[in-house]
């Protein structure tokens, strides 16, 4: 059974056991005024608050009207007002304008003797409104004939009623019909609410699902709100999403794994074609001299190099890459680790004719827990792509480090020809070159600064680049410390 014919049934429930638990109340309710249920049908059959009809008939109709005498008899009419007391009922007779009689409860009642109707026509009753007189309820009805002598007699009974229960009787019915209509409307409205709330949304999440299975996850889901559907449609939309996501993200690792395997065979071929060139140059006996023998070893010699140098770093990448490559991390002073750096990084530079510019603001007090090997070779690298873009008269590299907050920033700056706006959003991506001839002599393996930030990322900091064509590059290293120190300018 589907949610909403469980939903449809339950208020089908809930309208149907009030109404049942109305009318049994009420039933019983009638039980305990009127003795049994026997006199259930002749409670609103009652002419009069207190008298069934079938005593009032008989009273009026087989006494009364065959003794007319009996109006004007004041023992009857005493006895009789006695009989009918216990009930709250008092009688009231009346010859033309002359009070014949008058019962003890309302002798003294000029408000009420002197509101009763007059004489209408014989055979003539009428069961009145209630009303108040004296701030008491009172029920009145009228019976009129003429006496053996042809005179107009008005034959009143007059019961005092409780307002309570003549509100009970006048308006149940209608409180009844009004509690069902409630009902109704409410069973009404509350369907069409869970509709609205309920089962809609659950619609409109079960088609998504069906659309996600098929693969289809463009289109955002609709459902919102505070209540369990709105969560559930929250975390169905962050699913689409991630679903997306997901699929875009395996999309591009496909995608890369293409690219890295067309690199890879670009990359490698390279010096594997000029190796055999080289070796089909000796066995061809191009090389006949040994200068030019010598000349083809060291040449073979210095691509196997290049191309072991070339595996290496795609191994390393790719274990980077993967987070397969364990960084043993040390405490280390940074102002310590970059001071002994620049010191064998200006013996290299200096035989290269390249001046190094150092500025550590870096107390020795802050403390980074790097891996040494590869923090070195992070710099190194950095270094590296510098110098292979070195094109002014007086090459310069300055290297400065400060602190910022809970960071250490380390920034190397050189006046190389930089790199093309275009480019520089890319420089971190494998195999990337900013120069299309991808010429090994110039470009390098194309990872250096990749395997760069691989290393960065697992040290949990990060490399980011600044460069203006033709004015020079700026690589800034930022790896967090052991707590906050004022920062220093450059």
């Amino acid at each position: 059974m589907s949610i909403r014919w469980k939903l449809l049934w339950s208020y089908a429930a809930m309208l149907i056991v009030p109404l049942l638990f109305i009318l049994l109340v009420s039933a019983l309710l009638l039980i305990v005024f009127k003795g049994d249920a026997q006199n259930i049908r002749s409670f609103y059959e009652s002419k009069i608050e207190g008298i069934e009809e079938g005593d009032y008939h008989r009273l009026v109709k087989q006494t009364l009207v065959q003794n007319p005498s009996l109006l004007t008899d004041t023992a009857y009419l005493q006895k009789l007002s006695a009989e009918l007391s216990s009930r709250q009922i008092s009688l009231f007779v009346r010859e033309n304008d002359r009070t014949v009689y008058a019962s003890k409860g309302i002798e003294g009642n000029s408000a009420l003797l002197s509101s009763l109707p007059p004489f209408v026509r014989p055979d003539f009753h009428k069961e009145l409104k209630a009303k108040i007189y004296d701030n008491e309820w009172y029920q009145v009805v009228q019976y009129d004939f003429k006496s053996e002598g042809d005179t107009p007699i008005s034959f009143f009974l007059v019961t005092r009623i409780d307002p309570l229960v003549h509100f009970a009787k006048t308006f149940f019915p209608i409180l009844l019909i009004a509690a069902v209509l409630a009902l109704l409307i409410t069973h009404i409205a509350l369907t069409y609410y869970m509709s609205t709330r309920i089962i809609r949304p659950l619609l409109a999440l079960r088609r998504a699902a069906s659309q996600f299975s098929e693969g289809e996850l463009d289109v955002p889901i609709a459902v919102a709100g505070k209540d369990e559907i709105g969560q559930l449609g929250v975390t169905f939309e962050r699913m689409r999403i991630r679903l997306k996501e997901s699929i875009l993200l395996q999309l591009q690792y496909e995608k890369n794994r293409k690219e890295l395997i067309t690199n890879i065979s670009h990359d490698l071929k390279t010096p594997i074609t000029a190796i055999k060139g080289y070796v089909d140059g000796i066995t061809e006996g191009i090389a006949d001299t040994p200068e030019k023998h010598d000349r083809y070893m060291r040449t073979i010699a210095a691509k196997a190099s290049e191309l072991d140098k070339l595996i290496d770093e795609l191994f390393l990448y790719s274990k980077l890459d993967m987070q397969k490559e364990p960084f043993r991390l040390q405490p280390m002073s940074v102002h310590d680790l970059l001071v002994d750096w620049a010191d064998d990084l200006g013996f290299e530079l200096e035989k290269n004719g390249v001046e190094l510019a150092t500025n550590f603001r870096v107390p020795s007090s802050v403390i980074v827990h790097v891996d040494p090997d590869s923090f070195r070779r992070v710099l190194g690298n950095v270094i590296q792509n510098s110098l292979k873009y070195m094109n002014k008269e007086k090459p310069r590299i300055r290297l400065y480090a400060r602190t910022s907050g809970d960071e250490a920033e380390i920034v190397i700056e050189d006046n190389g020809s930089g790199i093309p706006a275009d480019a520089l959003p890319h420089v971190f991506d494998r195999f990337y070159r900013a120069e299309w001839s991808r010429n090994s002599r110039t470009g390098g393996s194309g990872l250096g600064l990749a395997i760069a930030k691989q290393i960065m990322l697992g040290h949990g900091g990060d490399i980011r680049a600044e460069s203006v064509e033709g004015e020079g590059t700026r690589v800034i290293l930022t790896i967090p410390t052991n707590g906050g120190v004022a920062s220093g300018d450059e």
